[in-house]
């Protein structure tokens, strides 16, 4: 792993007034969609975008998520998520995301992806290493997680 540095990548998307929830801010469903999306922009960034899919039939599969929610999210603010890479072997991946608004951070997501054949070639979904060059653009983006990486749920 190499030092940290700047983001694998990140994602911007503005609040949507239907996002907005009875206390009038972003509703917590709302926060996942946007950093699953930032999670769609990292597979793209490493080599596993559209047409690799399309492809090999082949994906990430989301098996463990934590979210933190650290502040609120008005109406109309525009959500930026950087993500980094943070851990990997020949079959999973862990990514890094900070949802950032007005220039303060707002929630991180701490996700496990799973690399996995969807069968469509072979007639059955299982789980599948990566390929030769996706390793490769993994194993380079990898970083050293933050400290407040692999946490757990405490009172």
């Amino acid at each position: 792993m190499s030092e940290p540095r700047e983001p694998l990548c990140t994602w911007s998307e503005p609040v949507r007034e239907e996002w907005i929830d009875y206390n009038g801010h972003l509703s917590e469903a709302y926060y996942v969609l946007v950093l699953g999306r930032a999670t769609d922009a990292a597979m793209e960034a490493l080599g596993m975008g559209p047409a690799y899919r399309e492809r090999t039939g082949a994906s990430l599969y989301t098996v463990e998520a934590h979210v933190r929610y650290l502040d609120q999210v008005g109406p109309g603010e525009l959500l930026e998520a950087r993500t980094w890479a943070i851990g990997g072997s020949r079959k999973l991946l862990r990514l890094w995301h900070e949802l950032w608004a007005g220039g303060s951070l707002r929630a991180t997501e701490e996700v496990l992806g799973l690399h996995v054949d969807s069968g469509r070639v072979s007639g059955r979904a299982a789980s599948a290493p990566f390929p030769d060059d996706v390793a490769a653009l993994v194993e380079a983006a990898l970083t050293e997680p933050g400290p407040e990486a692999g946490r757990a749920i405490r009172l």
